[in-house]
């Protein structure tokens, strides 16, 4: 068999009659986007957005909506990045409708279009909303099951670069509730009802210096950087039914609810929520449980000190509201405290003809 050798490359230079349309496999995954959504409804998100006949002409709104959900999909690390991609990539030319000669919009095009014209506009989240519904419409998404956590992003800021700020520490969202069931619960038992605390507490917290909307996330004595969180619930199949944004230093468990509300709304209440124990709190679990979801999270093993006895060798009383211990004595209800703790203490009993007189021991039950 002869052996050619091809030394001076004349493919490079070859001049061919040839479209996009051809070059683009047809399972590739743009293609499969471009037939399954038709992205003309974008044009009518952002018509106040845009002036008819003044100013300079704008680049297609439909195309930098498509240069995001390349970044996104591709998994490309920044804007910047992926404008270097589409130059030289056939499907995402094709996918933007881009010839091989159309200059592809500077990478700065994006970011200055969201600053002045998309910021505060809801407009991803109607894009979002639309394309969760065409998946709803075709049978991919089953929204019976939801599976909720979150992921840390780190931003790109400098850890050893922020200030410090006193900030007013913010109350629990369902603080206002407890303290109302705390108070019910002490007056039905004959107490007098907590006075609210009037002072306002502070904290000092770390502000970077370069992105202060991040926020210091801290995981173990190692890790400490400056991160965003990315509060994610999905269907059975992957399907991304809901999502919040916040700083990294925002605690999971505290969009729970908001990310859960927003999920009803637009499609319908899950029957079971699986989460992992960030997100195992009475108030969750109270949550789900009065609405009628199943919540379905790890078995946390009981911590008991050595020499105690244990929450599940307590046996409850509905009809004296009180508690016996495995020592067969009875704690009878002292208070509720403001954490929302029943406290029950103990009496003397007379258990056999034997007499019990339990002097430390006490039971701290929800």
């Amino acid at each position: 068999m002869q052996l050619l050798r091809k030394t001076g490359y004349e493919g490079r230079t070859q001049i061919s009659l040839v479209s996009l349309e051809e070059l683009v496999p047809g399972e590739h995954l743009v293609r499969q986007i471009e037939n399954a959504i038709d992205f003309n409804f974008i044009y009518d998100l952002v018509r106040d957005t845009y002036s008819e006949d003044t100013g300079r002409p704008s680049i297609d709104p439909v195309v930098l909506i498509k240069i995001a959900l390349i970044q996104c999909i591709f998994g490309i690390r920044s804007i910047r990045q992926t404008i270097k991609e589409i130059e030289t990539n056939i499907a995402y030319r094709w996918f933007l409708g881009y010839d091989f000669s159309q200059p592809i919009p500077h990478f700065s095009t994006l970011g200055k279009n969201y600053v002045r014209r998309f910021r505060d506009t809801g407009l991803f989240e109607s894009i979002f909303a639309r394309v969760l519904e065409e998946a709803v419409k075709h049978g991919f998404v089953h929204p019976d099951v939801l599976f909720i956590d979150a992921t840390h992003v780190k931003a790109n800021a400098n850890r050893n670069k922020y200030v410090k700020e006193l900030v007013q520490e913010q109350s629990k969202k369902f603080q206002d509730l407890l303290d109302d069931e705390i108070n019910q619960d002490r007056i039905a038992h004959g107490k007098k009802p907590l006075e609210k605390k009037s002072e306002v507490s502070m904290k000092e917290v770390k502000t970077s210096a370069t992105d202060p909307e991040s926020g210091l996330f801290v995981k173990g004595e190692k890790e400490r950087v400056f991160a965003y969180s990315f509060h994610t619930a999905c269907d059975r199949s992957g399907f991304v039914l809901g999502v919040k944004v916040t700083p990294g230093n925002v605690h999971d468990s505290q969009m729970f609810e908001d990310l859960l509300g927003e999920v009803a709304r637009n499609l319908s209440t899950p029957r079971a929520v699986a989460a992992d124990a960030g997100y195992k709190t009475p108030y969750i679990c109270r949550t789900l449980l009065k609405e009628g979801i199943r919540p379905v999270m790890p078995y946390t093993r009981p911590h008991t000190k050595d020499g105690f006895f244990r929450k599940y060798e307590y046996v409850y009383d509905e009809y004296y509201d009180c508690y016996i211990c495995p020592a067969n004595a009875v704690l009878s209800y002292e208070t509720t405290n403001r954490d929302g703790y029943k406290m029950f203490g103990p009496i003397r009993a007379f258990v056999r003809t034997a007499h019990f007189e339990i002097g430390a021991q006490r039971a701290r039950m929800l």
